[in-house]
């Protein structure tokens, strides 16, 4: 059955174990399953990738059909799916299930697709379009975002985040969420410290730097290093970004002790890590530990009001505290 987006949480109920989200708005879709899916499933979430359960239908098969594999209602996600997948599917449509709803995530699906028209006309499936944001609903995301940390911007400054992040919603809330970690006890933020905070020429140093340093890769860190802080206000801006990237440790070695899987946690994540991140991000949480990570978050809190006070002393004070958190200080 076709279900328009807006509608989608008035027709949920038990009867429906199968769902089909699917358009160009993968931000959205993501919401959508946290809010609407996630929230009632927080253990039993899984999720897998259409070309993994092909390469092993007997596997994905027997996980669906084994009763004592589900003690409790769970959800499972299938990312990236195709046409390929569609007699697999079939067949489990077809079969008396009804503790597990089962979605299906896609990118854009022609009128023509198989997969499309089977949720489409199959009475006990959803099909739901989900198609990009327009600028009325990024400004909502914006306005709501800053109103909530009680933060004055210019409507200058919500149309330019609007224009930067080309009516991506998974984007523009990244760098939300770099300004928010920037912005904090702020009540007003200017345009121009918009514009430095998500420029991405001039954080790539910066955010390479934190990377490195938090994997530990001593020779690429010290590279960097080499790079002049010139101001006080990249030497905060370097600490902001490391308090960025060690909440996010944080909070996924945290996943992983009730989840001991790398690509589940970190593909899981929200938001969304950047596939060109995961794989650095997965060295980081290899070699860093959470006491390791939550003893770094509080260096980086103090170190924050040090440099504020001695902003003449912030390039040695920062380069200190890299070479200590690479464990060479005293080499």
């Amino acid at each position: 059955m076709i279900v328009k987006y807006f509608d989608l949480n008035k027709n949920l109920n038990k009867d429906i174990n199968f769902y089909l989200f699917y358009g160009p708005n993968l931000g959205l879709i993501e919401e959508t399953i946290d809010n609407l899916f996630k929230k009632k499933f927080p253990k039993y979430a899984m999720h897998y990738d259409e070309i993994d359960i092909l390469s092993n239908v007997n596997s994905f098969e027997d996980s669906v059909f084994n009763k004592s594999f589900f003690d409790n209602e769970k959800l499972i996600i299938i990312n990236r799916s195709t046409d390929k997948i569609l007699d697999l599917i079939k067949n489990i449509l077809d079969s008396e299930i009804n503790d597990i709803k089962i979605i299906l995530k896609s990118g854009v699906l022609e009128k023509k697709s198989k997969l499309r028209n089977l949720f489409e006309k199959h009475k006990k499936a959803y099909a739901v379009a989900f198609y990009e944001d327009n600028h009325q609903t990024l400004n909502s995301i914006v306005t709501n975002y800053f109103n909530a940390k009680k933060i004055k911007i210019s409507s200058e400054t919500t149309n330019f985040l609007i224009e930067k992040t080309k009516g991506n919603r998974i984007n523009l809330k990244n760098e939300l969420d770099k300004i928010g970690n920037y912005s904090h006890n702020k009540t007003f933020i200017e345009l121009d410290e918009i514009k430095k905070i998500t420029n991405s020429s001039e954080n790539y140093h910066v955010s390479e730097l934190a990377d490195q340093c938090l994997s530990k890769n001593i020779k690429k860190t010290l590279n960097i290093l080499n790079e002049n802080i010139s101001s006080n206000e990249e030497g905060i801006l370097i600490l902001k970004n490391f308090l960025y990237k060690l909440k996010r440790l944080k909070k996924l070695q945290e996943n992983l002790i009730n989840e001991n899987n790398f690509d589940i946690v970190i593909s899981s994540y929200k938001p969304p890590i950047f596939w060109k991140e995961k794989e650095i991000v997965k060295r980081q949480l290899k070699v860093r530990s959470l006491n390791e990570i939550r003893f770094l978050i509080k260096k980086v809190n103090n170190l924050e009001n040090i440099v504020k006070k001695n902003s003449h002393l912030s390039k040695l004070i920062i380069n200190n505290f890299i070479l200590e958190s690479l464990e060479i200080a005293n080499n």
